[in-house]
């Protein structure tokens, strides 16, 4: 059932609505202790994207590296955003900024009114507060309300071209594989959670569903390389498939072993940020039955 990512994680997370959904990882990170949570996960990622390309900033402030965003005030939708729990980790460790130097506003991008769908508490020393009521953070940014912005959708303004709004690095994807290259880390967005009950009762289905995925992806993954029709509207789609399994491998393979270094970063960092009580091991937050598969 295909639903805006947005609305499938606010029923789930609020109204426990399926047996099995694609979810927020920072969301489920920040359920995961709850004995009570309903869920668990099994290794399966939907969606992956590095987040240098989320960093907004607005034109004129004179921030034109990471390092000076010390200091200064950052939106972001939702502290437990995802791709926000990623953008502030890599901030940290790799770029070095203090997250307790900066004032963060949470709000809705476009909307006035969004409300945390997780109950993360940050850590003593970072500040956090929710913009005023009827305040957007697209408009905060624009007034000089907050310096920078923290969202994995563009700004509207931003796609219109306003030139208020810039990105902090203009020249992401050379940022990005810097990155990968330095690290091996290709953030992890979504995962898959199923229902307890239903695993308890029927533990053959978290493989089983891990291998449902698997089928689904593999043809879909091949068909970017092949040449002969298009499977999507880029013009150079082949070459583009083919650059990226020549740097990445297999970018988007599923499992513990085969994702650990980017797995380890984001237990780490959501410790930090407050999304845990204490530091997670990978193997915390899957289904028992699928930390290993076989090997033919």
């Amino acid at each position: 059932m295909p639903l805006p990512i947005e609305d499938l994680f606010w029923r789930q997370g609020k109204y426990h609505e399926f047996d099995a959904a694609e979810y927020s990882f920072g969301a489920y990170l920040a359920s995961v202790e709850d004995p009570a949570w309903a869920y668990t996960a099994i290794p399966v990622f939907p969606s992956r994207v590095f987040r240098h390309s989320a960093i907004y900033v607005r034109a004129g402030s004179g921030i034109d590296t990471a390092a000076r965003l010390a200091g200064t005030s950052v939106g972001t939708p939702e502290w437990s955003q995802t791709g926000s729990l990623w953008a502030r980790g890599i901030l940290s460790e790799y770029y070095g900024v203090d997250l307790a130097s900066i004032r963060w506003r949470t709000g809705g991008l476009q909307h006035a009114g969004r409300q945390e769908k997780s109950r993360v508490q940050p850590p003593q020393g970072i500040a956090v507060q929710a913009l005023e009521p009827g305040q957007t953070l697209q408009q905060a940014l624009l007034d000089g309300q907050i310096d920078a912005l923290i969202t994995a959708r563009p700004p509207a303004a931003f796609i219109e071209g306003h030139p208020g709004i810039r990105r902090l690095f203009p020249d992401y994807r050379q940022e990005e594989g810097r990155y990968y290259e330095s690290t091996g880390i290709f953030p992890i967005m979504h995962v898959v959670i199923v229902r307890k009950s239903l695993l308890q009762e029927y533990p053959w289905l978290a493989n089983n569903l891990r291998a449902a995925f698997e089928a689904a992806r593999r043809p879909a993954a091949g068909q970017l390389i092949d040449s002969a029709v298009c499977s999507t509207s880029l013009i150079w789609e082949a070459s583009y498939a083919e650059e990226e399994r020549a740097r990445f491998g297999d970018p988007f393979v599923y499992g513990v072993e085969e994702n650990r270094p980017t797995l380890e970063a984001l237990c780490r960092y959501a410790h930090q940020q407050g999304f845990t009580s204490k530091p997670l091991a990978p193997e915390d937050l899957f289904f028992p039955t699928t930390l290993t598969s076989a090997k033919v």
